[in-house]
């Protein structure tokens, strides 16, 4: 129980003050004038302006409130290296007893583990949340068992005891690590891209500069190895084997008494690119469509277009003089078997035998399809013809055979059954009746090989893929996808279907009509397998570490299926299922837990010093203990820890007496005042 006088006055201090200073001035008057009740006056004046001033006397029933310590216990990936996880449970264990043997002294204890999505070590924000808990009157020190290697300590506040940091460092710790200091996100085919790579000791490192191996390897291939030296920058330039997402694995062989082999792997993932597409456009003859194909082809800055079309051809007669038809010879020996294999794609539209292309030309373009190359045909009448691309060595490798039937009516294209799991029109068939335009002529043609993806007139075969060879072609059975690019009748996906056509016959990997890979997010991947058939079994899933895990897939969507996968730690993984195999690194490149790893206590250095606390290594030094300091007064020295007692209490009950009751105040007031008035009078 303890009393204070408090005062609650009826009217401002200000107003009160004026008061006073008007009594004091009468009570002034009254003594010049020499009036002998000048006293009781004053008096009189003293107990309305205190009456005024409303003094109490307060008495508070007070419950003293204990201290709280709070314990922050670093349990991240770096505390586990060595015996580091030992000496902090044991640290943690004698601090527990030594808060419990305190009188009126609590412990909170703080556990912390790695910071979601590669945050690392947030002991900052774990106890800004835990002051945001407790009363911060309450708290006489906080104490952090740790590494000292956090990574948000620009976040600390302004802490309201002394910080002490007990870190689980050797001074004989020493590590090392690999860093990939560039690394692009996407690099183009062909061309060698630069990758900076440095391997670096940390710590009390046996050997300075020291050489080490360093292996590489691509896609889980067989690695090779280069001898670096330890402590340099050196640039290495790469070529990527194979479009879509390359994965680079560089390592360094563990050497010994290093604290952890966790950061001598980075797996890198490039994309590859083609620079630009070369695409070869061969028109039998001007008509509607030959636009669509020109603009859909200069529309993409990526592509270098090479238009070779037939204006007038050998057979007509119409009296022009063949010097105002043409300026230079079309250099068709160059394109055709010089330099052939330069461009990614030939385009035959409406093309027809007229002697301008012999068929040893022709046979060379055969021949680029089987070794890789890809081909085009959009047929026109003149594929039913007897002069017909395909009465030439091209028939060897065109996947349909046409009968000469040319069908002139109005049908509407449709995806066929495999089409709906093939990639180049999977997700293109329309929704409801009348979604796409008609197209009003088709070639009539009987599919030897391939697969059919799109239907038109009675059901035939309207689009036909196939691979031969290295290479791949496609067979357009019709002239008129340049209705849809036009809007006729609503119009179609012309764009998305031919685009989709272009990437596949040049061998995009995310249109492989066989494939698996899986898209990475943190630790789990989604892996996807697609094909043309009817049923998948399980993915094989190899860890880092060889362990293998068959993973079921689920059909999402005709032809694909999926399965979400969480990884269990970082690293490449392989997806094997039937004949596919694919590998995907899951987690960051270089953990920010293993960045550094030797234990420091300059990282928290200014938060310790805030609060005048200490850094004390575990290891070479033991567990300090716990004393009470004042607080301002240094909170560490040799061999022990201070907090501060911070003497909070909980009030209970508030009891005010006014020391001037009205009654009291009225007697004394009147008493005082005809006191003054009868002395005076007497006189």
């Amino acid at each position: 129980m303890t009393g204070t006088v408090i005062f609650d006055p009826l009217l401002h201090w200000v107003v009160l003050a004026v008061l006073a200073a008007v009594a004091a001035a009468g009570i002034g008057l009254a003594l010049w004038r020499g009036l002998t009740g000048w006293a009781l006056r004053a008096l009189a004046a003293m107990v309305v302006l205190g009456a005024l001033a409303g003094p109490s006397w307060q008495m508070e029933d007070r419950a003293p409130l204990s201290d709280i310590v709070l314990m922050a216990v670093d349990g991240s990936s770096s505390q586990k290296l060595g015996d580091r996880a030992a000496l902090t449970d044991d640290a943690a264990r004698q601090i527990e007893a030594a808060i419990a043997a305190r009188p009126n002294t609590e412990l909170r204890r703080i556990n912390l583990g790695d910071g979601e999505d590669d945050t690392g070590t947030q002991l900052m924000t774990a106890i800004n949340e835990a002051l945001a808990e407790e009363p911060r009157g309450r708290i006489a020190g906080i104490v952090a068992l740790s590494d000292g290697q956090v990574h948000d300590a620009d976040l600390a506040s302004d802490l309201p005891a002394p910080f002490h940091l007990l870190h689980t460092g050797r001074d004989s710790d020493w590590d090392r690590r690999l860093v990939v200091e560039n690394a692009p996100a996407f690099a183009i085919l062909g061309e060698p891209v630069t990758l900076s790579i440095r391997i670096e000791d940390m710590g009390a490192a046996p050997e300075q500069n020291a050489m080490a191996s360093l292996d590489i390897s691509v896609d889980g291939g067989e690695a090779q190895r280069f001898d670096l030296r330890v402590g340099r920058t050196v640039d290495l330039p790469l070529e990527l084997p194979h479009g879509g997402r390359n994965v680079i694995q560089f390592s360094v062989p563990e050497a010994e008494g290093e604290l952890t082999d966790r950061n001598n792997t980075a797996l890198v993932q490039i994309n590859g690119v083609r620079d630009r597409l070369r695409v070869l456009l061969v028109s039998g003859e001007p008509h509607a469509g030959g636009r669509t194909w020109r603009n859909l082809l200069k529309s993409d800055s990526s592509v270098d277009l090479v238009h070779f079309t037939i204006l007038r051809p050998p057979e007509k007669q119409d009296g022009v003089p063949v010097a105002e038809l043409s300026l230079i010879a079309f250099p068709t020996r160059e394109l055709f078997m010089d330099k052939i294999e330069d461009f990614d794609l030939i385009i035959f539209d409406r093309y027809k035998r007229r002697g301008i292309l012999p068929s040893l030309y022709l046979d060379n373009v055969r021949n680029y399809v089987e070794t890789g190359g890809a081909v085009l045909i959009a047929a026109g009448p003149d594929f039913a013809s007897a002069d017909s691309i395909y009465r030439s060595p091209l028939s060897q490798v065109v996947p349909a055979a046409p009968t000469a039937r040319v069908i002139e009516q109005g049908y509407t294209p449709s995806v066929t059954d495999i089409g709906q799991r093939h990639p180049v029109t999977a997700g293109l068939a329309p929704q409801g009746a009348g979604d796409w335009g008609r197209w009003m002529r088709q070639i009539e043609v009987e599919p030897q090989s391939g697969n059919v993806v799109m239907s038109g007139a009675e059901e035939k075969p309207l689009l036909v893929l196939d691979r031969v060879g290295e290479g791949r072609i496609a067979l357009l059975a019709s002239d008129q996808a340049w209705l849809w690019d036009r809007g006729f009748e609503g119009g179609g996906p012309q764009l998305e279907l031919l685009r989709r056509l272009a990437h596949w016959m040049m061998k995009e990997p995310e249109l492989e009509e066989e494939a698996i890979w899986a898209e990475p997010t943190g630790q789990t991947m989604r892996i996807i397998r697609r094909t043309l058939g009817e049923a998948v079994g399980d993915v094989t899933v190899t860890t880092p570490s060889g362990d293998e895990v068959q993973v079921p897939l689920t059909e999402v969507r005709p032809g694909q299926y999926e399965a979400i996968y969480q990884g269990p730690e970082i690293g490449l993984y392989r997806l094997e299922e039937g004949d596919q195999e694919a590998v995907i690194g899951l987690g960051p490149a270089a953990p920010r837990e293993f960045v550094q790893t030797i234990a420091t206590d300059e990282v928290l250095r200014p938060v310790i010093d805030a609060g005048r606390g200490g850094a004390v290594a575990l290891a070479a030094e033991g567990v300090p203990q716990v004393r009470a300091v004042r607080e301002g007064r240094p909170a560490a020295g040799r061999g022990w820890i201070g907090i501060t007692p911070r003497d909070a209490y909980q009030t209970l009950d508030v009891t005010k007496v006014p020391l001037l009751p009205e009654w009291l105040v009225l007697l004394l007031a009147s008493a005082l005042i005809v006191g003054a008035w009868l002395r005076e009078g007497r006189r």
